[in-house]
């Protein structure tokens, strides 16, 4: 029977897994714990790559104590075989005489056999413990087999009357350290990072995370150019072979400036263009290729013509709104490109789902009904 520690236990498993996140895309981010007469004898989380999976950790570091104890996992244990062996069989191996669940796998391959196989070699199979967290921190995951599209946070840095930039562009600080530092922890746990054209030409910005010793966890960088004008002198081009950079263009932008661009080591994706409502690529189409080469969380950070078309598109499941103390003005540049900030603050479509103080910076994390 589900108890207080149950719950204790799997806040635990749920906090190790959020240690992959941005890290092992294609597969979800996982975490396990064992547990043995209220000792915890095993930790483990999904390894960088998607493999090993949490389960085979965790019993690996709890050797032989593994067996009568309970695991706890923030996912149904695989049961198929992949580029790793099922997790389930190494389970029952273990002698593992009880698991906890957050939530069944919404994956075909999965869907219910890997607790069924459990259950059939007499363990005992609790499901839902901490489900909803479960399916917020694998929202990605259960997006990429459902919709083909990965899960979708929309940044926005916005001054106290809700512009992003002054008059023509121009950059200005909207917001201080602690934010910044909060963004950059956010695009350590995003596989992949998405701005427009328009952002690259004004900012040239890098795009990695910068914070002490997460250098290496920083995302996939990913433009929208559909004309291939991301000059060959960026920071973005620069650093392509150091930062996987996918430039995704138009299927009728000129070869040559492809082939410049893969010369430097990005990676140069030709999709189809749309017309309406605003000429642009088809930012499904856009979703769904990123989904097919594994991305599960996509950050969404640039710029406001970019935000309005995702938002438009209902592509946006989270926003991260930052807004600073200070004003621009009146000519400043509106945060949405075609749209008021009303339609997220002022919508029943989004909910606040949690807000942090930042120094003299608050951020609102609004999430879809």
């Amino acid at each position: 029977m589900t108890d207080v520690s149950d719950h204790r236990y799997m806040q635990l498993a749920l906090a190790l897994g959020r240690r992959g996140q941005g890290r092992t895309w294609p597969n979800p981010a996982v975490g396990a714990v064992v547990v043995k007469d209220g000792i915890i004898v095993g930790r483990g989380w999904t390894q960088p790559g998607g493999r090993p999976h949490a389960e085979p950790e965790a019993l690996k570091r709890a050797g032989d104590a593994a067996r009568g104890a309970t695991l706890y996992v923030t996912l149904e244990p695989c049961s198929h075989f992949g580029k790793s062996p099922p997790c389930a069989d190494a389970v029952i191996a273990a002698g593992i005489a009880r698991v906890v669940s957050a939530v069944e796998d919404s994956n075909p391959e999965v869907g219910g056999q890997g607790h069924a196989r459990l259950r059939a070699a007499g363990i005992a199979v609790e499901v839902g413990v901490c489900g909803e967290e479960a399916v917020r921190d694998h929202a990605g995951h259960f997006l990429r087999i459902r919709e083909k599209r990965p899960f979708v946070i929309l940044k926005l840095a916005v001054s106290a009357d809700d512009k992003i930039a002054a008059a023509g562009h121009r950059p200005v600080a909207i917001t201080g350290e602690a934010a910044k530092a909060r963004m950059h922890l956010l695009r350590a746990q995003s596989d992949a990072i998405l701005v427009g054209i328009g952002t690259v030409l004004a900012d040239d910005p890098l795009l990695t995370c910068r914070l002490p010793g997460l250098e290496a966890q920083s995302p996939v960088r990913v433009v929208l150019d559909r004309a291939l004008r991301l000059p060959g002198e960026s920071r973005l081009v620069h650093s392509a072979r150091e930062h996987p950079l996918w430039v995704m263009t138009s299927d009728l932008s000129e070869a040559p400036a492809a082939m410049k661009l893969g010369a430097a080591g990005a990676q140069v994706i030709r999709l189809p263009v749309i017309t309406a409502p605003m000429p642009g690529l088809d930012l499904k189409a856009v979703s769904n290729t990123l989904s097919e080469k594994g991305i599960t969380r996509l950050m969404v950070e640039g710029g406001a013509r970019v935000a309005s078309s995702f938002l438009s598109a209902g592509l946006v499941d989270e926003v991260w709104l930052l807004r600073g103390p200070d004003t621009i003005g009146m000519d400043g540049i509106p945060a949405l490109d075609t749209q008021p900030l009303s339609v997220i603050a002022q919508s029943p479509r989004w909910r606040v789902r949690a807000t942090e103080t930042l120094d003299r910076d608050i951020l609102t994390i609004y999430e879809r009904t």
